[in-house]
């Protein structure tokens, strides 16, 4: 696993951990730079990539529940949430990552540790963040 993706793995664990505790991501995230734990340091892009999606989570939000067809964000899957998030401010706001690599960085996270139907929603709504990334960025 690239560190790209070590990343985005350990950005999801800090979105899903305050989602499910009920915490502010950034409280989370300064917790785990102050200590670590059991676990490595948390690497500099992940820490990118929760003051991104704290900093623009509004507007990633709107745009998720938009397309997102018949779902609202509260009953998604917590770790859909947070991949969907990721993956969402990895296409609208970073330069750096291409949009095809966003989309299947956060796919790969829900095969890993969702349900059997994640891949292809998460993969579907962030194609379609893609195919209107135009538009929405407007």
């Amino acid at each position: 696993m690239g560190a790209r993706s070590k990343a985005r793995k350990r950005a999801l664990d800090v979105l899903f951990e305050a989602d499910q505790r009920g915490l502010e991501p950034l409280e989370v995230l300064r917790a785990r730079l102050a200590e670590p734990g059991t676990e490595s340091a948390v690497p500099q892009y992940a820490v990118d990539l929760v003051e991104g999606v704290v900093a623009q989570r509004e507007r990633i939000d709107e745009v998720l529940a938009t397309y997102a067809h018949g779902w609202v964000l509260e009953r998604m899957p917590a770790v859909d949430r947070a991949a969907l998030r990721i993956g969402a401010w990895e296409v609208l706001f970073s330069e750096d990552v291409p949009d095809a690599v966003a989309v299947d960085e956060a796919v790969e996270l829900v095969r890993a540790l969702s349900t059997d139907d994640s891949p292809a929603f998460v993969n579907g709504l962030l194609g379609r963040v893609v195919e209107l990334k135009p538009t929405i960025l407007a």
